[in-house]
């Protein structure tokens, strides 16, 4: 293969509670670059941000805590039990996330090698047109359920919910270049990690 003249972007992505992250601190132990859609809403979304106002006029302030932080567990609840609302806070938020996630990737692309854009919805939004390769992070359903009401203190009944508003696993899994398992052993993830960076990234960096 023909090492790249610019920045290898690697679109990581996965249902909900599958293991992003963990996948996402591998690839940076590498030496990858990383832009989290999830840490840039947070950024966005800060007290007395533009965008925090704006949710506050669309749901009131009751999504706020007492320091006026965004309560995002009891603002999920909300939403996740109404259509309406989940469909006005994806128009209010979505845009301005992606804009920002877009300028850092810009930004980080000019300095590093390789960088992964972690994004909950890629696939949703058609973002697997702007990156090079889409490694999807993938658990059986069982799994994945187990860990959504361990992590969140969410009823399976709620978790569900959660998990049929993305993308079905099994359509992300068959979008994908790479195919991360993370039902097992953390260890078993990492050499699964290992393994697909030597065959789809080391190949496409400049010698060093």
């Amino acid at each position: 293969m023909v090492p790249r003249l610019r920045a290898l972007v690697l679109g990581l992505t996965g249902s909900i509670a599958a293991g992003k992250s963990t996948v996402a601190r591998m690839l940076q132990g590498k030496g990858a670059a990383l832009v989290d859609a999830d840490q840039v809403s947070r950024d966005l979304m800060v007290p007395g941000s533009p965008l925090l106002f704006r949710m506050v006029e669309r749901f009131g302030a009751g999504i706020l805590d007492e320091q006026g932080r965004l309560d995002r567990a009891g603002l999920a609840l909300r939403v996740f039990g109404s259509e309406r609302d989940l469909e006005d806070l994806n128009a209010i938020t979505h845009p301005a996330i992606w804009k920002e996630s877009l300028s850092r990737l810009a930004d980080l692309g000019a300095r590093n090698p390789v960088v992964v854009l972690m994004a909950p919805l890629l696939l949703e939004h058609g973002a697997e047109a702007i990156v090079d390769q889409v490694w999807v992070v993938d658990l059986p359903p069982e799994e994945q359920i187990r860990r959504l009401t361990r992590r969140d203190g969410l009823p399976r009944e709620e978790a569900l919910r959660r998990i049929r508003t993305q993308m079905s696993a099994a359509e992300k899994a068959a979008r994908a270049d790479v195919l991360i398992d993370n039902s097992g052993a953390l260890e078993q993830t990492a050499a699964l990690v290992d393994a697909a960076w030597e065959d789809w990234v080391a190949p496409l960096l400049p010698p060093p």
